[in-house]
């Protein structure tokens, strides 16, 4: 977290930038992929007012390779941005702000005159970030933005607190890469070739390495299949059947001549992962809303390739998939003889090839269909990743600034939820509302001047009495909160992300 009044030229994200390029890179390219840095490369991002927090955002953007920048400051240079601003030194103190060569789009306009005379500017990237904008400039800004389906990204630090705010109508994400997913293995319902793997294992007649190096999911199957013609029961679902299971398969475990089980890992890795490997095969709620999506229903040459890319899994479900989704074709490491497993990962593999090959069929009819062209490229990594990672398709849609900020169409509900909590996180968007309103009246921010602190208290809370009453808000906040707010010590996602240094706690919320 950067302070746009308490970063000094020592701090550690002042130096933050001197980490390797090529390093940088590396990490990248480990996170997101080849495809996902051509995005970058390509990308153009405009950044407003480089304060301590936009040159911070800018550090961090420059070192995944973020193709270009342009920087939206009409300030001179203070002794201020110089402490606060590791791309600037004392020699630039009085000077309009400039930077090296990799900054050379720099626009010395002020951003409220551009709304003024050149609205369509801030149209021309792929994502804008405003930080430290007054309110009145950021609502037009955010209006321009929306109407032109450009995302916005609202920063502002004051103090110790941090505010991130997400303006988009619409993020589709083919990749996103959830924490904690469950294996994809189809055990419960498998698929012809995996049931063809399955029965050529004979584990009542393998000699004892094999038996010892089967993998650990083909085990869970076998003893599946026991299960269903022993106890003509479905798939074990709760804990008292899953114990059952478990004990099902320790009793395939092999026994020396003593009658003592051998140390048999691989089966103690299938007890072990009864509970993930017998996960019901359905389509998520999730992607269920967004084959039912409008979007997805009523296909346009306008439509997006991501909405044409959910219509053909869908599609793909209704015929070859036999109302499954798309193999993921994934399965995980496990203690087994490297030919068998490689020949089970080949098994899932093959599958997934195929249904992301029926899948880009289906898109390819559905683009003919609608006489939409996309680029080939990208359009086939698209086809991959939604036959593969066909359930983790997200879709988000934030709302307005103009809605969060309407009388009718504030959110009141998810601040008065939040404030059973006194010390939520969600005061601290009440006090910056307070803040801005305060600005709106005096043309500066509270505590400015050390002199003015105790008067500042009163007016700033006649600004945040104000507020909560325009808004019909029958909520309660503490004295100490603007107390805080004025002697410097705070500063003031689905949409609002609010950070507090002082507790070292951050949430989220939906305003």
């Amino acid at each position: 977290m950067t302070s746009d009044s308490h970063c000094h030229s020592d701090c550690i994200c002042c130096h933050t930038l001197l980490f390797p390029l090529n390093a940088s890179v590396f990490l990248v390219f480990r996170l997101w992929g080849d495809h996902g840095q051509e995005a970058l490369e390509a990308a153009h991002v405009c950044v407003i007012n480089a304060t301590a927090t936009g040159t911070e955002i800018l550090k961090n953007l420059v070192l995944p390779g973020i193709g270009s920048f342009t920087i939206v400051d009409g300030n001179q240079v203070t002794g201020e941005d110089v402490g606060n601003n590791f791309f600037l030194q004392r020699s630039n103190i009085g000077q309009v702000k400039q930077y090296q060569t990799r900054f050379q789009n720099l626009c010395s306009n002020s951003p409220d005159k551009l709304l003024d005379n050149d609205p369509s500017f801030f149209c021309r990237f792929n994502l804008v970030v405003a930080t430290q904008l007054p309110e009145s400039i950021l609502v037009r800004l955010a209006e321009i933005l929306w109407n032109s389906n450009i995302p916005l990204l609202v920063c502002r630090t004051y103090g110790l607190v941090g505010y991130m705010r997400i303006i988009i109508k619409e993020h589709p994400v083919v990749e996103s890469h959830p924490d904690n997913a469950l294996e994809d293995l189809r055990l419960d319902n498998p698929f012809p070739e995996l049931r063809e793997h399955i029965q050529s294992y004979d584990l009542d007649h393998m000699e004892k390495k094999d038996h010892s190096h089967t993998p650990w999911i083909v085990i869970v199957a076998k003893y599946l299949a026991k299960w269903y013609s022993e106890k003509s029961e479905p798939i074990p679902r709760n804990y008292k059947e899953k114990e059952a299971f478990r004990e099902l398969i320790r009793q395939g475990i092999l026994k020396n001549e003593n009658g003592i089980p051998e140390d048999e890992e691989n089966f103690e890795e299938a007890i072990k992962n009864v509970n993930t490997a017998l996960n019901v095969t359905k389509i998520p709620s999730c992607i269920e809303d967004l084959f039912n999506d409008d979007r997805c229903i009523n296909l346009t040459q306008q439509t997006p390739s991501f909405w044409i890319l959910a219509r053909a899994v869908k599609e793909f479900v209704a015929k070859e998939g036999q109302g499954n989704l798309p193999v993921r074709g994934t399965i995980p490491d496990m203690i087994a003889d490297s030919g068998k497993f490689i020949k089970l990962q080949n098994v899932y593999r093959e599958k997934a090839k195929k249904d992301a090959a029926a899948v880009g069929n289906h898109a390819a009819k559905l683009l003919q269909s609608v006489g939409k062209v996309v680029i080939a490229p990208i359009f086939l990594f698209c086809v991959l990743c939604s036959g593969s990672n066909s359930a983790f398709l997200r879709v988000v849609r934030c709302r307005s600034l103009s809605e969060e900020y309407g009388l009718n169409t504030f959110n009141k509900d998810e601040i008065i939820s939040s404030m059973d909590n006194p010390d939520s996180e969600i005061v601290l968007y009440l006090m910056l509302r307070a803040v801005d309103r305060f600005y709106k009246q005096h043309g500066r921010y509270p505590g400015v001047y050390n002199y003015q602190v105790e008067d500042d208290i009163g007016k700033l809370k006649s600004c945040l009495s104000g507020f909560l009453q325009e808004y019909g808000l029958s909520v309660t906040v503490k004295d100490d909160y603007v107390v805080k707010v004025i002697t410097g010590q705070f500063v003031i996602f689905n949409n609002t992300y609010i950070y507090s240094g002082m507790s070292q706690t951050s949430a989220t919320f939906q305003l």
